[in-house]
Order: C-alpha cells, then structure tokens, then sequence
C-alpha cells in the first residue's frame, strides 16, 4: 500500500470514529440504547450489495443487461439505507428519545455510511475479464 493509501485509510478511520462517537454519545448522553441501532442499520448496509455484486445477468434477457440478484441487493442496501435515516426520526417523533440524540444519531450514521461508500470506492479493485 502506498503512502497515499496510508493516509487515506487513517482519515477513513478517524471519520469513522468520529461517526461511531456521535452514535455512542447520541445514547449515553441521554441514557437511552435505542439510537444504537441506527449504527448496525448503516454497518450492515452494504452487505447485499457486497453478496450480491457477482451474480452474473440474465441470459434469457436481451435488452436488459442487470441481473435480477443485483437488483434485489440494490433494493435492500436502499431499504437499510432509508431505515438508518428514519428510525431515528420516528424515535424522536414517538418521543422515545431526545431530538438531538435524533441528530446526532444520524450525522453519526452518516459519517459510518460515507466512510464505508468512501473506502469501497476508493480501493476497488477492478477484475478483468477473459
């Protein structure tokens, strides 16, 4: 790994930090766990995409080149993406935590999202095919 790569992944892991520290003092601030929940929504976002990303596309369909596995980890990555930014909200909204432990339960969730969509795009391997 290159130097730039070193850097790279130390300013990946102190934003990830950063995010799972809002997370964790989203709940200990106000002694309510629930917020925790939006940190395992956005840490098992990408994972379909990830299981999914190798199936191969249809042959039996000419026009459309996906696959319909790639589709369906596409529709649940979105589906735990949405999850992580409303529940909080919904929480906040039923009164079951503070508004800001809301906020700062998302900005959290945010920051681990982006560090794992950053650090997946960044070092992708590209495979070649024969």
């Amino acid at each position: 790994m290159a130097i730039g790569g070193i850097k790279t992944v130390i300013l990946l892991s102190f934003i990830l930090a950063a995010g799972f520290l809002l997370v964790i003092l989203s709940c200990a601030l106000w002694s309510n766990w629930l917020p925790l929940l939006v940190a395992l929504t956005f840490v098992l976002a990408p994972l379909p995409n990830a299981v999914f990303a190798h199936c191969a596309p249809d042959a039996l369909s000419a026009e459309y080149e996906s696959s319909g596995a790639i589709d369906l980890g596409h529709f649940l990555t979105a589906v735990t993406i949405v999850t992580g930014f409303a529940l909080p909200g919904v929480l906040a909204h039923s009164e079951v935590i503070r508004p800001e432990a809301c906020v700062m339960s998302v900005v959290g969730g945010v920051l681990v999202y982006g560090t794992i969509i950053a650090y997946s795009s960044v070092f992708k391997q590209e495979t070649e095919e024969f």
